[in-house]
């Protein structure tokens, strides 16, 4: 799966295309002149100890009573002004930081290309292998970079098919705003040196390699290359960060871990250095595959993406750029989380200023956890564990603040910080306060033991953790005179309205910790005192739901929602998702109200606000809604290099929507897997492989005309799995991918429940075959001819009858046909003429065809768009 482009990249943040190994990021134009390969080591950060009067967002002189103040305020006033709060609570930020550009390194060309030909610039997101080729004067020069995890360095090759045609210097420069040393020897150009702010150590050390011609050391640092036949770049980088409270470093050189690292690399060979690097890369990537009927157009992706947006696709290549997009948030996770690293920030591993926007830290309101949505769904755990790292090494910051700031016991952080344990507060008003950042950390250490099954991981690791952040919230919520339940005050839905008790989204984050604590208490075997305390406080919890008097899901305690509020943030549907409050089968007044709430936010908003709509609907099992969001996502929302934009540019709205079509295809947040729970009736033919749910098992589903024919389960562990989906309605079987044997199992409507065993694939599968072909423009208004096609492939089908489910004010003619008996291997189609109801406008409509014989039903479905009835 490639990104290609037919010129250079003259724009880092819209154009320029990324590759990383977690700790080092890096990102290249294609000039033909001259190339820029920007790089990044994701710990080189201003900020923090180190620059004086860093204070980890604490206050500086204590403020007794100053929280109880606000509380008695709201309690009082029932809603309080940010501005009010700010004023009594924050403090401005002292050395908060930002993380920094490492450097660019530049290779200008010894002789000017002349006469391209054929210029391609290209990033196969399969491999994670980038590059350029271009023909000039009869000669076809090649470049490959990649960022290698094994090896820990930035790789980049330039070739010719002509003997001695490379020639070129190569140099590096560094931002302004720290000591540098540089110098050349023996090919090795050697950067070192400290950041003007805190005094962080930094080097790099980039080997030039050749083959052919001749090499020369410049005085200024630079290498120069004549007449080879080939040029090997090898990059390593570091600082000396490190993740422990409250120094933050390691005490040693950086330039001696680099050296090694650089001098391994550097002894071995360019083919060995990229085959190690793909088959890492590939045995994460290659985990899942979606097909969902996607045709390559042949354009370059700026191209295809600006078609898409103007709706001069085929479907088919629309679903080309779905697809690609889909994947590239998984290649993006792959290249910017990998253990030994901190977690991917506000830009991943990608930052080319001193001052990127919101210094692309770590929010912790939504952003830095939106980041991981993709990781378990779709077979990337292993991407978590720098997330896991990073949570640790708040707690001990977290307990200071919580002890002098909030006088709790536990570990708190608000809502944005650093590499160096911010987790106190700032001033801006819309944003310096939200202590549930913690409690929502948490629930990635919850999910992670729910898809694995690690027990090691539950007792070491996420229950302490969990506990902690408990005892926090025990301490700190109070009891509201209004109704006698506990609240959070002060409380603030971000980052908009004003403070208030138990806005929604703060209770419904302390809800989802304390269940997930109980649950894990439960299982590690703590039923003391702790236990207790917790049980007692989540029976006086005010759970944060309420439906107000439009019909909404509630913001606030109080009902002050505005139908006519269309801000980016919809914080209180956190139960909706990313929680598991609420479901439609379980709670279907609360899941209407979130619809109604979510309609009235409207499908604008920025990239990531996008990426959680799509989320939200395909929770609603609303998949057509789902996919409209990532259309608008994609059409409105992403650059030509395919980043999100916030605008600008912000990757978590990449991983949100990668995310959200994992949960268009398996949800098991209830604790059944839902197998296409929100398909878009745009991909009614398609196959999945290697998603995952939760109970450790591998999901892979083949489907048509909507409806799965196909479903293999591969737990991995022995236990009791319930499956939910279309095909449990119809005819199906279900055996033991091994032996062949039928499972037996116990059936409930769509839903089944089997006992499985560990590395036993279970493989459902239905005889039948629906297709619903109708023409995507819908008769421009005017009745059309659908026409269903029934096979039966692997045993016959009983006679059923065939009807077709319209949308409102919609007729068949006729009402429905009887179905014969179909032969294996046969099929039989039917034709119904369908008038589309008075007045429609030009928009997408699912029709769905259901075929219902004695005790079963099958169903296939179809997209189409209604056109206005010409003059």
């Amino acid at each position: 799966m490639t990104l290609w482009y037919d010129e250079p990249a003259t724009a880092w943040e819209s154009e320029a295309l990324p590759l990383g190994n977690g700790a080092l990021g890096l990102t290249f134009f294609g000039g033909l002149a001259e190339e820029r390969l920007q790089f990044n080591e994701k710990t080189l950060w201003t900020g923090g100890p180190g620059a004086e009067g860093y204070d980890f967002g604490n206050w500086r002189t204590p403020r007794p009573g100053a929280i109880d103040e606000v509380r008695a305020r709201i309690d009082e006033e029932l809603r309080v002004s940010p501005e009010r709060v700010v004023g009594r609570l924050g403090q401005p930020r002292t050395h908060f930081g930002a993380y920094q550009a490492f450097g660019d390194v530049w290779v200008r060309f010894t002789r000017q290309p002349s006469g391209v030909t054929g210029y391609r610039r290209h990033l196969d997101i399969s491999e994670a292998v980038g590059g350029v080729t271009y023909a000039s004067e009869g000669v076809t020069h090649t470049r490959e970079y990649f960022v290698s995890a094994p090896d820990g360095v930035i790789v980049a090759r330039f070739t010719a098919d002509r003997p001695g045609s490379i020639g070129c210097a190569v140099s590096i420069t560094t931002p302004g705003d720290r000591s540098s040393e540089l110098r050349a020897h023996r090919g090795r150009i050697a950067l070192s040196g400290a950041l003007d702010d805190n005094g962080m150590r930094y080097a790099s050390h980039l080997q030039v390699l050749h083959r052919g011609g001749s090499r020369t050391e410049n005085a200024d640092g630079s290498v120069t290359v004549a007449d080879a036949d080939s040029v090997t770049l090898i990059l390593g980088a570091a600082t000396d960060y490190a993740a422990r409270h409250p120094g933050y470093r390691t005490g040693e050189d950086p330039r001696a871990e680099v050296a090694r690292r650089v001098d391994a690399a550097a002894a071995r060979a360019f083919g060995e250095l990229r085959d190690d690097h793909t088959a890492d890369h590939r045995a994460l990537f290659d985990r899942v595959r979606l097909r969902v009927g996607g045709e390559d157009p042949g354009l370059p992706t700026d191209e295809l993406l600006t078609a898409y947006r103007d709706r001069t696709l085929t479907p088919g290549a629309r679903r080309a750029l779905e697809t690609l997009y889909f994947q590239y948030g998984r290649y993006l996770l792959i290249a910017s989380s990998r253990p030994g690293s901190l977690p991917a920030n506000l830009q991943g591993v990608w930052n080319d200023s001193t001052r990127p926007p919101w210094g692309a830290d770590y929010h912790v309101n939504i952003n830095l956890q939106m980041n991981y949505w993709p990781a378990h769904t779709t077979n990337l755990a292993e991407t978590t564990g720098p997330l896991f790292d990073y949570i640790e090494s708040l707690v001990p910051p977290g307990e200071v603040t919580a002890r002098e700031m909030f006088e709790s016991r536990g570990w708190v952080v608000n809502n944005e910080t650093t590499p160096f344990g911010f987790t106190g507060v700032h001033d801006w008003a819309q944003s310096f306060w939200f202590p549930e950042a913690g409690a929502w950390l948490a629930q990635h250490a919850w999910e992670h033991y729910l898809f694995t099954r690690d027990a090691g991981f539950l007792r070491e690791r996420a229950y302490p953790l969990m506990r902690s952040l408990s005892l926090f919230w025990i301490d700190f919520l109070v009891t509201d005179p209004r109704d006698g339940h506990l609240v959070v005050s002060p409380s603030y839905s971000p980052e908009q309205g004003d403070f208030s008790a138990g806005a929604s989204m703060s209770q419904q984050i302390v809800w989802d910790l304390f269940t997930s604590t109980a649950a894990a208490a439960e299982r590690v075997g703590d039923r003391g005192a702790f236990a207790a305390e917790l049980a007692d406080a989540l029976d006086r919890l005010d759970p944060g739901l309420r439906i107000g008097s439009w019909g909404q899901l509630r913001e606030w305690k109080e009902d002050w929602d505005d139908p006519a509020n269309t801000h980016r943030h919809a914080s209180h549907l956190f139960a909706l998702h990313p929680g598991r409050q609420i479901t439609p089968r379980d709670d279907p007044e609360y899941a209407e109200a979130a619809r109604v709430s979510l309609t009235a936010r409207g499908d604008g908003g920025t990239g990531w606000s996008k990426a959680w709509k799509v989320n939200f609907w395909a929770r609603l099992l609303d998949g057509d809604r789902a996919h409209t969001m990532l259309s608008e996502q994609l059409r409105f929302s992403t650059l030509a290099n395919l980043w999100d934009t916030h605008p600008p540019f912000q990757i978590d709205g990449n991983f949100g929507a990668t995310a959200g079509v994992a949960e268009m295809l398996v949800q098991s947040h209830r604790g059944v897997i839902d197998v296409l729970p929100a398909l878009p009736a745009v991909w009614a033919n398609g196959s999945v492989e290697g998603l995952r749910a939760r109970g450790d098992v591998t999901v892979d589903i083949a489907w048509h005309g909507g409806a799965p024919t196909r479903v293999a389960l591969r737990p991995g562990r022995t236990g009791e799995l319930t499956v939910r989906g279309e095909l449990f309605d119809g005819l199906f079987d279900v055996r033991d991918e091994d032996s062949g044997r039928r499972v037996d199992l116990r059936r409930d409507g769509p839903e089944i429940t089997f006992g499985a065993r560990e590395q036993r694939a279970c493989v459902a599968t239905s005889p039948v075959r629906m297709s619903l072909a109708a023409p995507e423009g819908g008769g421009a208004g005017g009745p059309f001819t659908a026409e269903v096609t029934v096979a039966a492939d692997g045993r016959s089908l009983p006679a059923a009858g065939l009807a077709l489910d319209l949308p409102e004010g919609w007729s068949a003619t006729p009402a429905s046909r009887p179905v014969p008996p179909i032969p294996d291997g046969r099929s039989a189609s039917f034709a119904f003429e369908v008038t589309p109801g008075a007045g429609e406008g030009p928009r997408q409509h699912r029709l769905r065809a259901v075929l219902r014989g004695d005790g079963w039903r099958s169903a296939a479905v179809a997209a189409v768009t209604v056109e206005p009835t010409p003059p």
